[in-house]
């Protein structure tokens, strides 16, 4: 059978940035039969993350994650249909995901890899599946109640770094439903920062390309920091850590503004700024939500509630066609989607 798939054509370098061209769609044969165990599937939206950065590099930086290999195929989370299944936990039909779903529109996998979904949990959005109800969303609300200490009537305001951001989005959503009495945003435009309060609820949000970041964030939350989730690190996190509060709590979530840069993870803070953390007391410990998946169940569970009742909004940047995966990710990468990017591949 001849499929499309597309696979890593170039590295732009430990301090590149990553461009379209990076990527290569092509042809490629699978087998026509599928083995004992095995599940045939057909894509149907692909995620593309932050993350994935790492993977470009020969050395990813992180124990667990792997590299892309040069004209193999790409991977990362992924929904599709089963279009043939010898697995006996699996039908024609099932939709499922994986963590490791190839980037090419038809797949051969073993089905004990895959997870099998239930559209209804989600009002029938599949692509939920790869954002708010799925390890997005986890990283959210486990990111919270694992290394934000949020209690309820205890007055805390949360600022949220990369907020109109896949994760950053529901993390500030997530915080005031688990709750912070104050849940401020940082973005990158008006568009975003009006998303974040008329529709997802933020009590207010900073451009931080627009005045002085500083200023603004003493305005907006005049008692100071009580939780910080931080998606961005580098000056703007700087200069939230400056206004946090004694015993305060950073979630380090990710650290998008020094993906292209060839530095240690979690980035070692200046020294000024270390000297606040450390003399405030301010928790920042490196948070990987691969580390709780003893509570995913239960967690996603509690997402596809929120989602159900409206309580948690989801937006989605989609792009159509797998040939276009490429741009998605820089796209991304450049700061230039709302919520999570999915790529839908196949309808």
């Amino acid at each position: 059978m001849i499929i499309q798939r597309v696979v890593l054509n170039s590295r732009p370098g430990k301090n590149g940035v990553p461009v379209a061209e990076n990527f290569r769609l092509e042809q490629s044969a699978i087998a026509d039969t599928i083995q004992a165990g095995q599940v045939r599937v057909r894509t149907l939206y692909l995620s593309v993350d932050p993350y994935m950065r790492c993977r470009m590099n020969e050395d990813t930086g992180s124990d667990y994650l792997l590299p892309w290999q040069l004209s193999e195929v790409a991977d990362g989370g992924g929904v599709g249909v089963v279009e043939e299944s010898k697995h006996d936990n699996l039908a024609k039909g099932d939709f499922v995901t994986s963590f490791t779903w190839p980037w090419q529109t038809v797949a051969i996998l073993d089905g004990s890899s895959l997870q099998k979904l239930v559209p209804q949990l989600v009002n029938g959005r599949l692509s939920y599946f790869l954002g708010a109800a799925g390890i997005t969303g986890l990283t959210a609300l486990l990111g919270i109640k694992e290394k934000g200490h949020v209690a309820k009537g205890a007055n805390q305001t949360m600022v949220v770094s990369g907020a109109a951001g896949a994760c950053g989005s529901l993390a500030g959503q997530i915080g005031r439903l688990e709750g912070c009495s104050r849940v401020v945003g940082i973005a990158g435009t008006d568009e975003k920062c009006s998303i974040l309060v008329q529709e997802m609820g933020f009590d207010a949000a900073i451009n931080y390309k627009k005045g002085n970041v500083a200023e603004q964030l003493r305005e907006l939350c005049p008692g100071g920091v009580d939780v910080y989730f931080d998606n961005v690190g580098g000056d703007i996190s700087d200069t939230v850590i400056s206004q946090m509060n004694q015993n305060s709590h950073i979630i380090l979530c990710g650290q998008i503004s020094q993906y292209n840069k060839d530095v240690p993870y979690p980035p070692p803070l200046p020294p000024d700024i270390e000297k606040i953390q450390k003399e405030r007391n301010i928790t920042r410990e490196r948070f990987l939500v691969l580390n709780y998946m003893d509570k995913q169940e239960a967690s996603i569970l509690q997402l596809c509630q929120w989602i159900q009742e409206g309580k948690l909004k989801v937006r989605e940047t989609v792009v159509e066609g797998l040939a276009n995966i490429g741009a998605a990710f820089q796209s991304m990468m450049n700061g230039g989607n709302i919520g999570k990017q999915i790529v839908s591949v196949s309808k």
